[in-house]
């Protein structure tokens, strides 16, 4: 058999559950107004510090990706021996200018500058559309990047690839390619906080 002990409390007999009850202390409403207030002021603290924590991480993210497909773009035109273009494709399979949108690397095994599915062409890898808003651009009005299988560009398809956050333009961040096919990522050379290629020429997407 089970017994439940009682004690006495105010002169009654009460489980020792409930007199636990009773002997705990509640927080006034004063309490609590004022711990709610504390939590929004720090809130409020922390908020532009985490917002800018994920801009810098979208763009970072977003100028990594960008690297690896230009490295796959180069390496597929020298292992396949044929030219291999990085562009922005419409579904006519021509490139455009709207780098901000689906980005996609393909063989071009005639040599016209064009996606030809019904040729036998093939689409290497693809790259998802950066956030709406956001900004990429690459040169002036250029339309493609353009692998020799030698790995370096053909013509004029050099320039600089220039990322900018909407809102925060500050944190823009771009990537040089040489005539060479070799490239590299932009730094912040004299410690302003804004992003410079090797000329010190700031990134922006005026």
């Amino acid at each position: 058999m089970f017994y439940v002990t009682l004690i006495k409390f105010n002169n009654q007999k009460l489980p020792p559950s409930i007199l636990s009850l009773k002997l705990q202390k509640g927080i006034t409403l004063v309490e609590l107004m004022m711990s709610l207030a504390i939590t929004s002021i720090l809130a409020v603290i922390s908020l532009p510090n985490f917002n800018e924590f994920t801009v810098q991480m979208r763009v970072d993210n977003e100028i990594s990706m960008l690297q690896r497909l230009l490295l796959t773009a180069r390496n597929s035109a020298i292992n396949s021996g044929e030219k291999v273009i990085m562009c922005p494709l419409t579904e006519g399979g021509q490139c455009t200018t709207n780098w901000h949108e689906v980005l996609s690397v393909f063989i071009d095994k005639n040599n016209n500058k064009t996606y030809d599915a019904a040729n036998n062409e093939r689409i290497v890898v693809t790259k998802a559309a950066i956030k709406l808003g956001d900004q990429l651009i690459y040169g002036k009005g250029r339309t493609m990047v353009t692998y020799r299988p030698s790995g370096h560009l053909t013509g004029l398809s050099n320039g600089t690839f220039r990322y900018c956050p909407l809102g925060h333009e500050v944190k823009s961040r771009g990537i040089v390619i040489a005539r060479s096919g070799r490239f590299y990522v932009t730094s912040d050379i004299d410690n302003d906080s804004k992003d410079e290629t090797r000329m010190n020429k700031e990134i922006t997407c005026n």
